[in-house]
Formats: structure tokens, sequence, C-alpha cells
């Protein structure tokens, strides 16, 4: 688990945060924030169902699909 601490700051009308690099989202990250009490948990957005089918769909296709080889499985006996 990682631990940083950091200072809110004015930017505009709002309050903001810097979040540095050892706990940074990344660039462009639509962020989620829940708040109970005191405690302000930061999670990544759950993008919707037609993104995720469209960033599938974009993935390379593989050029071929591999079969499973057909495994016997002996008769046990007593069992």
């Amino acid at each position: 688990m990682t631990i940083a601490r950091t200072r809110t700051f004015r930017s505009g009308n709002s309050q903001a945060i810097r979040l540095p690099k050892d706990v940074a989202f990344g660039e462009d990250v639509e962020l989620l924030i829940v708040r109970s009490g005191d405690v302000m948990t930061i999670y990544p957005a759950v993008k919707s169902i037609p993104d995720m089918i469209a960033r599938l769909r974009a993935l390379p296709v593989p050029p071929g699909i591999e079969q499973r080889d057909i495994e016997e499985i002996p008769e046990r006996t007593g069992l």
C-alpha cells in the first residue's frame, strides 16, 4: 500500500489536490470520488457498456484460434 501526503489548493472556484507521482492515475482518466465522513476514496470511473464494446472491437484480431487436444479420461473402477 502506497501512502502519499499532499495539500489542497484553490483552482478557480474549486478546491483541488495534486496527486503525487506514486499514486497518480495517469492523464485524462475520469475518476469517481466517494465521501464517507472525513474519508474520501478515489476510483477510476467505470466505462459504459457501449464504450467497453467499442474498445474490445478495436483490439487486433488474432490470426487463428487454437484448438485443445481431446483428452481421454480413463474409467476409474471402484469409485
